[in-house]
């Protein structure tokens, strides 16, 4: 009978695949463990020899075992650094380690022991430089102008020379040994200060002596804008100014000089611009606008008619029966400091006005006897 006969296809296929996997765990057994699962067990032969051999043991260093001569003792003693660290647990108390102690080193010649002062060197003179510049124009600017022509004027330049201006070169222009010419741009000027202009060749080779340009301020007005009085259509608008060491301000209007320099192009209610005719510059002045409390108020003059007198004024205080105590409130368009009415008996500390007198009544008919 056969292992085949009566079987369907699938279980015929299961036995095959069961006798492969039988042959391919027998060849793994039999290269894992050779031929000693499936032959005779190996023979060992065991040579004795007749007469054996001692076992050699390491052999100590006797110079390790030598104990230190005393100097070698001495030695160790004066070269090992002493270190106390008062933080640890383990150091002694302060003071009382016996051993520790200090030796001054010995002298060297970098260091001699007393002390001794080297010699002074003379110093080197400085070199003369090979570019020499004498004189420069112009030698001073206002800060915030237009860009000029710088013309400098020395010896000994050469065609590769260039001009220097606070460690920026310039455009330079060589005209001859004596003379570079260069333009200065605005913005090298714009705030004021000492600039530096040095003349030196590309390489940095050869150079010049230094000079100095100066860079001042421009003139500002001295005055104060404390106020306006505008008019219908902007047509004559006043604005008023203060002077420095002055009690009376002044007036002007469009087109007008103040401080016998400066043009007013400009009135608004916070600001004023004023020109400056000579050279150009335009400065804008704020409304002065003063702290709460720090307009100091003058006394009225005794002449009982509520105006004030000369050098004083009282400002408008819309309240019948004000506070002398208190400020006054400004009115816009109009400066606080210019006088104004105040009607008679509002002021408490002006004097009071005499009563008037009854005038006395005339009989003008001769008539009837009475004078």
């Amino acid at each position: 009978m056969g292992i085949f006969e009566g079987k369907s296809p699938t279980e015929k296929k299961k036995i095959i695949a069961a006798g492969v996997l039988c042959a391919v765990s027998l060849l793994s057994l039999y290269l894992a463990f050779g031929r000693s699962l499936f032959g005779s067990s190996a023979k060992v032969t065991v040579t004795v020899s007749p007469t054996p051999r001692p076992i050699v043991s390491p052999r100590g260093n006797s110079d390790d075992l030598k104990m230190p001569t005393q100097g070698e003792q001495n030695f160790d003693y004066q070269t090992t650094e002493v270190v106390y660290n008062p933080d640890s647990y383990s150091a002694p108390d302060a003071g009382r380690n016996i051993f520790a102690f200090y030796e001054p080193p010995p002298p060297t010649p970098y260091s001699p022991t007393p002390f001794v002062t080297p010699p002074i060197k003379t110093p080197t003179p400085t070199p003369t430089p090979d570019l020499l510049v004498m004189s420069v124009n112009p030698q001073s600017v206002y800060a915030g102008s237009k860009g000029f022509r710088l013309d400098i004027a020395g010896d000994k330049f050469t065609p590769d020379s260039r001009i220097y201006f606070s460690q920026n070169e310039l455009a330079t222009t060589f005209v001859s040994p004596q003379r570079l010419v260069a333009d200065v741009p605005g913005n090298f000027i714009a705030q004021e200060g000492p600039r530096q202009i040095i003349i030196q060749t590309p390489d940095g080779k050869k150079y010049s002596n230094q000079m100095m340009l100066s860079v001042q301020a421009p003139p500002k007005p001295q005055v104060q804008y404390i106020g306006m009085i505008a008019r219908k259509r902007y047509n004559n608008d006043t604005a008023y100014f203060l002077e420095q060491g002055k009690q009376v301000p002044m007036s002007a209007r469009l087109n007008d000089v103040v401080n016998g320099r400066f043009r007013l192009v400009s009135i608004s209610a916070e600001q004023t611009i004023l020109e400056d005719i000579n050279l150009g510059f335009r400065h804008p002045l704020p409304l002065y606008r003063p702290a709460p409390g720090s307009v100091v108020i003058q006394p009225p003059s005794s002449r009982g008619d509520g105006f004030p007198g000369p050098g004083t004024f009282v400002p408008f205080n819309p309240n019948p029966n004000p506070n002398p105590n208190q400020v006054p409130q400004s009115i816009p368009g109009i400066p606080d400091n210019i006088p104004r009415y105040v009607p008679p008996g509002s002021n408490p500390t002006a004097p009071p006005a005499s009563p008037p007198q009854k005038k006395k009544e005339v009989d003008d008919n001769d008539d009837d006897g009475d004078n």
